[in-house]
């Protein structure tokens, strides 16, 4: 049962993620971009293709396999994470254009549940999570790898709640499969990003976690060590302008800098 799930969860993620579905050409800007992203930089990068005639082409998935694919070799021109870690990797690994990284957004992290009109719970006064799954699943982005879900084992551990619900909780590759869960009614709850839960009318947004219970929520962005498009400092500075900043917030992410 679980697997057909996914399946109806990663076909309504796919049919709603792809920005530009035909294969990229060679003078086309490959940008590889973590899930939580898919519509506001869709918005952005459209902006920019208006703004300068240059196509990008965009890959949205969990920040983790995308940084192992551009480690294997993937032709991208920029990475923008979801958090530092695997930017960090990166960097490490000598996959990063020295100088290129910077950081060019915030997010928070929030506890959704299925429906528009769910009620609201104060997250920090530990709620018995398990009864308000009532039998059914936690959805969240893959615990040990993807950044969502590590933000949310950390606040639920943090908070004290993590040894109760980790028994029931359901795991994806990427935050928008784990939205895509509860939009589905699928899983009653699930913790995704503010920014996912802004652009999805089938659920609520009942609680924030408190800053304080998780690493604080950091997406970089950098050129990767084999770009040579002649177009990637460009977009990479258009990111962080003063045109994408309210494309920015409209979509629920706060700015850096």
């Amino acid at each position: 049962m679980f697997r057909r799930i996914c399946r109806r969860a990663t076909a309504a993620l796919l049919a709603s993620a792809l920005f530009i579905a035909a294969p990229a050409q060679a003078d086309d800007l490959v940008v590889f971009a973590a899930a939580s992203l898919t519509n506001a930089l869709e918005a952005v990068a459209a902006r920019w293709m208006d703004e300068t005639g240059s196509r990008v082409v965009i890959s949205f998935a969990g920040s983790s396999a995308l940084a192992r694919q551009i480690e294997a070799g993937a032709p991208a021109d920029i990475f923008i994470s979801a958090n530092t870690d695997w930017m960090d990797a990166l960097a490490a690994a000598g996959e990063l254009r020295e100088g290129s990284r910077r950081a060019i957004l915030g997010n928070s992290l929030v506890l959704i549940a299925h429906g528009g009109d769910a009620s609201p719970v104060t997250i920090d006064e530990n709620p018995d999570l398990v009864s308000m799954l009532d039998g059914g699943r936690l959805s969240m982005a893959l615990v040990d790898s993807v950044p969502a879900g590590m933000y949310g084992r950390e606040a639920l551990t943090t908070l004290g709640l993590w040894g109760d619900v980790a028994p029931h909780v359901a795991q994806s590759d990427n935050v928008r499969s784990a939205l895509a869960f509860v939009a589905l009614g699928e899983a009653p709850l699930g913790i995704v990003y503010a920014s996912d839960a802004r652009v999805e009318d089938s659920v609520s947004v009942i609680a924030t976690f408190p800053e304080g219970s998780h690493t604080p929520i950091t997406l970089p962005a950098a050129i990767t060590a084999q770009s040579e498009h002649p177009r990637a400092q460009d977009f990479l500075d258009f990111l962080s302008s003063d045109i994408a900043a309210p494309i920015w917030r409209e979509y629920g992410f706060s700015v850096a800098g």
